[in-house]
């Protein structure tokens, strides 16, 4: 059980948390977090000290959650372990707490097993140091801050840097000068001066722009990008810099307008005189790829986790030292593939590169996977369509969300929803022909011990 629950705080962190930050993610790391902890502190002590490492875990855990000192203490101390953290202050966190009730019991039970704690210890203690390692973000990029036209109608958006865009031509053109570093005070809401009834503004905490034909009376969303851009935009900047910070209103030749929006740091949006909505971004800037590396990520360490366990289905002795083996494996696996979106200070987990801790997993659980298989009498056609499952999976798993970041689906829900669908159709297709298999090797194992037998 400690082994699974370093197994969720490894995959949460590295996977789901870039896949799917949030509320979920969030708390599920808190509670692996307490189920692991109270063990690894225990063995610093080995025997008879379940309850003291229990008890010190829930007190430092509130501490840290509680308090800015605690807080800050863990951070510092987080840092010399595994690069740069920052550990916050919540104490909704608290709510994580019963889980230290599943460490006491899972604790007791592995000392009622003294002949099976050696090896969980082995596999455990490398595996949690990779589900502590640093994950911390990106440098952000810059932000755009607030928008002003001057009298001769230049548009000037400026930001948290030295640098301000200027367009001279209604938005369709930028250029890109040195700012003053001065703050400007930013406008959420303005009206079109020789069309005082149609007005803008901002929805606060959102990207999005209201208007107004009324004066102001009543309110329509004007502009706001899609479910599925969001979350694009996500990807490429942090999701609390994706808010329109500033508008203004500037006049065009036959009684038309534009309104330019400063969206932080997803940098511009115009809205040009035909009345049409352009997401510019940071002018001149190439295009950005949407990344979905932990998602192809997700699919690497499932596609694993189905060659392993083809293989172990058909095994006939051995079964919980391969387990943990192909744990081993498939997480040194997970950390190699996730290891070149990490941001370089956070490449080292205890001083060793988290590299060849993955390569030295990897390596080491592959090989004993394969002796033991060997020793096992591993069943060949199981392994097999193990195998052929696992591209399978990978591919059911990667190609809906390599489609959602070219903009088919929009929705990345959807998304998510034909990935788990194809990798749930795939998964019971392999688990019933190695059933069959095993079917199929049982009778033909009781017809050869009929015939054997002397008449």
């Amino acid at each position: 059980m400690t082994i699974a629950g370093v197994l969720v705080l490894l995959v949460n962190d590295h996977l789901l948390k870039q896949s799917w930050p949030g509320l979920v993610t969030g708390k599920l790391s808190d509670v692996a977090g307490l189920v692991v902890a109270p063990a690894l502190l225990a063995l610093l002590f080995w025997r008879r000290a379940d309850l003291a490492a229990t008890v010190l875990t829930g007190v430092l855990f509130t501490a840290v959650k509680t308090t800015e000192t605690g807080a800050e203490l863990a951070s510092q101390a987080w840092t010399l372990v595994a690069g740069p953290s920052r550990v916050l202050a919540d104490p909704t966190d608290l709510l994580a707490l019963p889980a230290l009730a599943l460490a006491w019991w899972v604790r007791r039970r592995t000392l009622d097993h003294p002949a099976s704690a050696r090896w969980r210890i082995i596999v455990t203690m490398p595996l949690a140091v990779l589900a502590v390692a640093a994950t911390s973000g990106p440098i952000p990029p810059p932000s755009a801050t607030a928008v002003e036209v001057s009298p001769a109608g230049r548009i000037t958006v400026h930001t948290d840097t030295m640098t301000d865009w200027v367009s001279e031509d209604g938005g369709r053109a930028w250029t890109e000068r040195t700012g003053e570093g001065t703050e400007r005070p930013p406008h959420s809401a303005q009206c079109v001066p020789w069309q005082p009834t149609r007005c803008y503004r901002l929805v606060e905490g959102r990207m999005a722009v209201e208007q107004s034909d009324d004066t102001g009376v009543t309110w329509r969303t004007s502009w706001e990008p899609s479910e599925g851009d969001l979350k694009r935009l996500s990807r490429q900047y942090r999701p609390d810099g994706l808010r329109s910070r500033a508008l203004a209103v500037r006049e065009q030749p036959g009684g038309q307008h534009v309104v330019v929006v400063a969206d932080g740091m997803a940098g511009i949006t115009v809205r040009d005189p035909s009345g049409t909505w352009r997401q510019i971004g940071w002018p001149g800037a190439e295009a950005a790829v949407v990344g979905v590396e932990p998602e192809r990520n997700v699919a690497i360490f499932l596609a694993a986790c189905m060659l392993f366990a083809g293989a172990g289905a058909g095994m006939r002795q051995f079964t919980l030292a391969y387990t943990g083996s192909a744990l081993a494996a498939c997480s040194g696996l997970l950390l190699l593939v996730s290891s070149e979106v990490l941001p370089p200070y956070s490449e080292y987990a205890l001083g060793v590169p988290v590299v060849l801790i993955g390569a030295a997993l990897l390596l080491a659980g592959v090989t004993v996977c394969l002796v033991l298989a060997v020793a096992g009498k591993a069943r060949p056609a199981s392994a097999a369509i193990g195998t052929l499952a696992a591209p399978l999976v990978y591919g059911a798993v990667y190609l809906p969300f390599t489609g959602w970041a070219r903009g088919t689906p929009d929705s990345y829900p959807l998304a998510l929803a034909i990935a788990v669908l194809l990798t749930g159709l795939v998964v019971l297709a392999g688990t019933a022909a190695i059933r069959r298999d095993a079917r199929r090797a049982t009778s033909s194992y009781f017809a050869g011990s009929s015939t054997s037998r002397p008449t």
